[in-house]
């Protein structure tokens, strides 16, 4: 019964933490653009990154996968079921996809989910950030880059970690990053999506 109401104030916390949308409250503290406004009109990194540079878009990027961390962290501290542990991880994710500080709505998740793996799983969670990286590195697509690493990341979790729980939350988290790269995906097969290191006014 404890355990059980440690999960709850864990994943309610980790839902508000996960909501705080760092990119426009990184850009409003340093004078810059509300990324909700210009480029893509997305509140993560790689919008901000593009439209305000290299320093906002990194901190952002630090904060919105430091947020799926803590709380991926905090999961394995404190709690010793693996549903439970996940569905705390699953809880910042979700506020970054639904925020209520932006009518439920948010960014693509993709920074907090690799932060939430990196904090419940870090290998998985490495593995799926030098996947990213490295896809972004070969394509220079952002969104090629997070479909690439998290088309993998049900595949990876089967071979390392095939529990129901782990499975499922990764077929989860990646089902909802697919969904919300829907525009990504249309752009990525007519051409016409940015690359990374394009600049939007």
């Amino acid at each position: 019964m404890e355990q059980q109401g440690l999960m709850v104030g864990l994943a309610i916390v980790g839902y508000l933490l996960g909501a705080v949308p760092f990119g426009v409250v990184i850009s409003n503290a340093m004078g810059l653009p509300d990324p909700r406004t210009v480029g893509s009109k997305n509140v993560g990194f790689t919008n901000v990154l593009r439209v305000s540079g290299k320093k906002a878009g990194i901190l952002t990027l630090i904060g919105d996968m430091g947020k799926g961390w803590v709380m991926g962290f905090a999961g394995t501290q404190l709690l010793q079921n693996e549903w439970a542990i996940l569905l705390v991880a699953l809880a910042p994710f979700l506020g970054h996809l639904f925020s209520p500080f932006l009518g439920f709505k948010g960014g693509k998740g993709v920074a907090t989910a690799l932060g939430s793996v990196l904090g419940v799983a870090p290998l998985i969670g490495l593995l799926l950030l030098l996947a990213w990286i490295g896809a972004v590195a070969l394509w220079r697509y952002s969104s090629g880059g997070a479909l690439t690493a998290f088309g993998l990341f049900p595949i990876i979790a089967a071979l390392m970690r095939p529990s129901a729980a782990f499975v499922s939350f990764s077929v989860l988290v990646t089902g909802l990053i697919v969904i919300k790269h829907k525009g990504n995906i249309e752009r990525l097969w007519k051409g016409t999506e940015s690359k990374m290191g394009e600049r939007k006014n």
